[in-house]
């Protein structure tokens, strides 16, 4: 994908984001959206920076340097949404690019992509990136919203919440 795409991808979730979190459409969908914005959209960006220096689709697209925006927030406290944008960054160039990505550089130069991508100049790029974001978010709300159900009794989800619903059914 191309940077204009990138940037819409990283718009785009920054927005979803707010309303998977906070579907009420509310101040806090406003704040979860403002929270979120610069971060996914500067992480959707940041692989590209390879262009300037190594090996473009390598040395910033690989699983090495999404890990570093991963841990970041455990070490510093900030940081804590970059690493979506920089994964929503890599899915885009492996579902929507005809290339991919060498996920696994510098330890194997092989890139991995899917065969239904587009190159990015091509005129059906910004739907792409559309359609992938789109799937992107649905993912992200199932497993808000419906892989809690599947947790055993007590194990809090990927917000926190405890798994009430199942503690409460088995009588505890």
């Amino acid at each position: 994908m191309n940077k204009k795409d990138h940037v819409l991808n990283g718009l785009l979730l920054a927005v979803g984001l707010g309303y998977v979190l906070h579907p009420n459409g509310d101040l806090q969908t406003l704040r979860t959206v403002a929270a979120v914005l610069v971060p996914v959209t500067l992480g959707a960006l940041a692989p590209d920076i390879d262009t300037d220096f190594g090996k473009h689709r390598k040395t910033l697209h690989n699983v090495f340097f999404v890990g570093v925006f991963f841990a970041y927030p455990f070490f510093f406290d900030n940081l804590q949404y970059v690493w979506i944008g920089v994964v929503t960054h890599y899915v885009l160039d492996v579902v929507g690019s005809k290339r991919g990505i060498a996920l696994f550089y510098p330890l194997w130069d092989r890139e991995f992509g899917l065969p239904v991508g587009v190159t990015t100049s091509s005129q059906y790029a910004t739907l792409v990136t559309i359609v992938v974001t789109v799937l992107e978010l649905v993912l992200v709300a199932v497993a808000i919203y419906y892989v809690p159900h599947l947790l055993p009794p007590g194990i809090e989800d990927p917000l926190g919440r405890i798994n009430a619903t199942a503690t409460a059914a088995m009588g505890r």
